[in-house]
């Protein structure tokens, strides 16, 4: 934990130095901690300092939420498209921009968020069984086939609307530039709110993981565990895919590093999380600023060829053990 917070710590002076005007360390503190109105604070305060906290915003709750949504299903691939809920949030955002003209993330905002909860609610829905208890394998699929329909829905709409099509394809990418506090600040009680949700169930998700008949013989009360999860998962996927626009890998690939480094005491890797995934989601933006130099790289880009190779190196890594 301490050596994750040091490099966490180091990314946010390097992401507050870093862009089209570069700051030294000694700029950066200048303008943190100087009263007058300078270059040095306007651009921290002004322009990074809201971009570097929606990002580890956004990573703390993508990678709690893998966790949550990993120990739900049972399922070590599961990531915050399984539940529809990057599916319903890009098909709100399309259709809030078709129907009422919402073009700019401010716009469309809680439609994306109202859609990503909307979607994942009625996956979990179609995946109650006459007993009144989700199946994880019907939840599973549930998603993939809601996801499926509202993806070939959101295509048709975007095919015929070249004015929707021109504000979904910048969303559509994941990105946390040019988005300041009227983005971040509606989706941080939500974010507090999911993660609260998510800590309270950590010691339930030890027996959830071992089956559910396990869980049952050690006590655990099944129906208000699934509950509760898949409510943060769903506040906390969906605030951050409002935000920033679906952003991959992060959900899959901290909870896989963080079982391969401490081992599968979901508490331990639940509160790990909360900082290796801001720390993965700075780095990626960090890396999309400097790659492209003049221009920048989403950061949603950038998880995909981070998070890639890694997961197929720890995949490799453990067959070959």
């Amino acid at each position: 934990m301490l050596a994750i917070g040091a490099i966490l710590a180091v990314l946010v002076l390097v992401s507050l130095a870093i862009g089209s005007n570069p700051l030294t360390l000694a700029e950066v503190w200048a303008g943190l901690t100087g009263g007058e109105r300078s270059r040095a604070s306007i651009i921290v305060w002004e322009l990074r300092m809201p971009r570097t906290v929606l990002a580890l915003v956004i990573g703390c709750a993508l990678a709690v939420a893998g966790v949550v949504m990993q120990a739900l299903t049972r399922n070590p691939l599961a990531e915050p498209g399984i539940l529809g809920v990057n599916a319903g949030a890009a098909f709100a955002v399309v259709a809030s921009a078709t129907l009422l003209g919402a073009t700019d993330v401010r716009s469309y905002l809680w439609f994306a968020l109202l859609g990503a909860a909307a979607a994942a609610g009625f996956a979990y829905l179609v995946s109650l069984r006459r007993t009144h208890r989700s199946d994880h394998a019907r939840l599973v699929l549930a998603g993939v086939a809601l996801s499926a329909s509202l993806g070939a829905c959101t295509g048709i709409i975007t095919m015929f609307n070249s004015k929707t099509f021109s504000s979904y394809r910048f969303w559509v990418i994941g990105s946390v530039a040019d988005r300041g506090p009227d983005v971040l600040l509606p989706i941080l009680p939500i974010v507090a709110v999911g993660l609260v949700l998510a800590a309270v169930q950590a010691p339930s998700l030890n027996a959830l993981a071992l089956g559910e008949e396990q869980a049952t013989a050690l006590g655990a009360r099944l129906g208000p565990i699934r509950v509760v999860a898949f409510l943060a998962i769903t506040l906390l996927c969906g605030a951050a895919t409002a935000a920033a626009g679906p952003i991959g890998f992060v959900g899959l690939v901290v909870p896989h590093v963080l079982r391969l480094v401490v081992g599968v005491d979901q508490r331990v890797v639940l509160a790990l999380s909360a900082l290796l995934g801001p720390a993965l989601v700075l780095g990626a933006d960090i890396v999309g600023r400097v790659i492209t130099r003049p221009g920048e790289l989403e950061v949603g880009v950038v998880t995909a060829f981070i998070g890639a190779p890694v997961l197929l190196a720890l995949l490799l890594g453990r067959n070959w053990r």
